[in-house]
């Protein structure tokens, strides 16, 4: 009988110890948005934001245009008589490409060169008659109005044989050659492509954000990829005046000297083109976050807790990130040790004692 009394009060103790460590346990624990170990602040290497001098290179993808370009055709409609070129020739302007069959005119032209040298004759003897009185005037002035019409119509068959004769509008380099002799050719007709690639042009977009350090005289390097150990110098030559409303970029043309004819026109090239030194604001790589569409640092506020501040980069070059804005001059910003930090989190910047820390002393 004494043993159950005594069963009833060790399971009593028993349950009350357990209440009490389950209890011990349930005790949520104390910790700032910064972390969980209690208030302690998250340790983290901080930098004051200063303007400094910024240099950085623009880069863009180009493509190689030529100097001066055209492709030669004929004016009338005509059999290919004689070739004057072989494909990939050099030439100069004015050089004979392409000779047309010209029977026809050659005879026409025969034909109205006599004509006008009968008006010729004929307008001298009346000349000499109206000096002696012998005929009218107006008997000269219709010898003379034929003698015109007869120089005009052999000056219209001249042009005419010319067009005969297709000839190098400027110095340049032929491309393949179309066309053959016995050949009909017609208005329109391509007999060979003509480049000038003394010089090339190189065209490449630019972001209407970044056109205000983009002007005319500017330095470029270039290099293609046929050529990948050689690099080509330019220099920016004018800067379109229209933006294409779909991609928000303006066409920048660039100018490059091709001596050696290496660059071809449709060729791509990577264009560099480094902007003059200015003052900007420039911070550690380390120091901007990017989460999706997001771009922001951690700034410290006077209490030392932390805010998100939204930055918009304006370049980077390794290690660091220029800034065009969000911060300000003399703002302090975390650079390391941002992985645990969330707004309004206490941080303790790299020498500064924790503040538990000193309060235990």
């Amino acid at each position: 009988m004494l043993q159950r009394p005594c069963r009833f009060l060790c399971a009593a103790v028993a349950a009350t110890f357990i209440l009490c460590a389950c209890g011990k346990q349930a005790t949520p624990a104390q910790g700032g948005p910064g972390g969980g170990r209690g208030n302690l602040p998250v340790p983290v290497e901080v930098e004051t934001v200063r303007q400094q001098d910024w240099s950085d290179t623009l880069r863009a993808l180009g493509t190689v245009r030529a100097h001066e370009a055209v492709t030669v055709t004929a004016k009338v409609s005509e059999t290919v008589q004689q070739v004057h070129f072989d494909s990939g020739q050099d030439v100069t302007k004015g050089a004979p490409l392409v000779t047309l069959s010209g029977q026809q005119q050659q005879a026409a032209l025969a034909q109205a060169q006599a004509q006008e040298k009968d008006a010729e004759a004929q307008f001298q003897r009346l000349s000499q008659l109206v000096g002696q009185q012998l005929v009218a005037r107006s008997a000269l002035d219709s010898a003379r109005a034929t003698r015109d019409a007869a120089r005009a119509q052999s000056a219209q068959i001249r042009a005419n044989l010319s067009d005969r004769v297709i000839r190098a509008p400027f110095a340049g380099v032929l491309g393949i050659r179309q066309v053959s002799p016995g050949a009909l050719v017609t208005p329109g007709t391509a007999i060979a492509t003509l480049d000038d690639i003394a010089r090339v042009y190189v065209d490449f977009p630019v972001p209407e954000t970044e056109l205000a350090g983009v002007a005319p005289g500017q330095a470029l390097s270039g290099r293609a990829g046929a050529y990948a150990d050689r690099r080509f110098d330019g220099v920016v030559a004018t800067v379109s005046a229209r933006l294409d409303a779909g991609s928000r970029a303006a066409t920048v043309r660039g100018d490059f000297p091709n001596p050696q004819r290496l660059l071809k026109p449709g060729m791509l090239v990577d264009v560099a083109l480094v902007r003059g030194t200015r003052l900007a604001l420039v911070v550690p790589e380390l120091a901007v976050q990017q989460i999706g569409t997001e771009t922001f640092v951690w700034r410290l506020k006077d209490n030392d807790t932390v805010e998100k501040a939204d930055v918009v980069v304006g370049g980077r070059i390794p290690g660091q990130v220029m800034l065009k804005s969000g911060i300000r001059a003399g703002d302090r910003i975390v650079t390391e040790g941002t992985g645990k930090l969330q707004p309004g989190a206490k941080v303790a910047p790299a020498g500064a004692a924790p503040a538990a820390a000193t309060a235990n002393h």
